[in-house]
């Protein structure tokens, strides 16, 4: 079970329910011909999944000076997990991952699509090492790779089956998958810098400089609040320009009651956000809305006409 907490087997199992919606609750339902068949798509799923694993033990490897204070509780690398274990660990989940894309890469005919895999692993390995120590960019990263692994899908799946007659059918699908990415990143780098509010002891005993850090949490909790206006705001816009002209009236409900209250909840609860306790409040809400937002693809999926 320990090793279970390590990689974060909950945002796993989130991921992979993620990207399994977006192929069997979205693509199965196009009449596309895709590039994976079904266990191919479960190899990519493990791919992403076994690669994030490894950044989350990477990112606990480098952060036990700072989880001895923000989390004593519940720190593992160092107390009930040696370092040379999670090290051996991190190391044998990436071979896997990498491996696994190396493999989809040439099933698809496209080899040097396996960069990507590298790129992830990279740059999770650069976040835990230096990027987390630079004001905003190690949120950026963490949000983008977020994002990655829901185009990942229309590089594997969709792309390589594009040609001249499908074009703009193929367009459609990946600009969807591109609006969900989008707003997949949004919320994923707010949280981030919400749980850097939750962490902000740890950090500054570490020297990593932080935005609570540099302008203080209650500046910190008003810059929340503007970024969080930007989700809600393209909410708005999705559900006016695309949903109600198509009359797709259940999936508008879906969203104003299971993504646009809670975004709206956070922005209102973020305002005045003070203690670590109201701030990682925010970050599960957060991660909430993530998944209910992903979710939104199966109801305009089974709704529409």
């Amino acid at each position: 079970m320990k090793y279970l907490s390590l990689v974060r087997y909950q945002n796993l199992i989130l991921l992979a329910l993620m990207q399994l919606v977006f192929r069997y609750g979205f693509l199965e339902h196009e009449m596309v011909v895709l590039a994976l068949n079904d266990w191919q798509y479960l190899l990519l799923v493990l791919a992403t999944v076994l690669i994030a694993a490894a950044g989350y033990v990477i990112n606990d490897i480098f952060d036990q000076e700072a989880d001895a204070i923000n989390r004593p509780n519940h720190q593992l690398v160092g107390k009930s997990i040696s370092e040379t274990a999670a090290y051996n660990l991190y190391v044998g989940l990436n071979l896997i991952g990498v491996g696994l894309g190396f493999y989809l890469s040439n099933v698809i005919e496209k080899p040097s699509f396996a960069t990507i895999f590298i790129f992830i692993a990279a740059c999770l390995y650069f976040y835990a090492t230096t990027l987390k120590g630079i004001i905003l960019v190690g949120n950026f990263v963490v949000a983008f790779i977020l994002a990655l692994s829901v185009l990942i899908i229309g590089v594997f799946d969709l792309y390589p089956m594009t040609f001249h007659g499908n074009q703009n059918q193929m367009r459609v699908l990946f600009s969807i998958l591109t609006d969900y990415a989008v707003f997949a990143f949004l919320i994923n780098f707010i949280r981030e810098i919400i749980k850097d509010a939750e962490d902000v002891k740890g950090d500054f005993n570490q020297g990593i400089q932080t935005l609570p850090i540099i302008l203080g949490i209650n500046r910190t909790a008003k810059v929340i609040f503007g970024l969080l206006l930007i989700p809600v705001l393209l909410v708005f816009w999705y559900i006016n320009t695309y949903l109600m002209q198509n009359e797709l009236y259940l999936a508008v409900i879906y969203l104003l009651v299971l993504v646009l209250s809670p975004l709206l909840y956070s922005l209102v609860k973020s305002w005045n956000a003070k203690t670590i306790k109201e701030f990682h409040h925010l970050s599960q809400i957060l991660k909430i809305i993530i998944f209910f937002g992903i979710c939104s693809i199966l109801v305009i999926t089974y709704t529409r006409p």
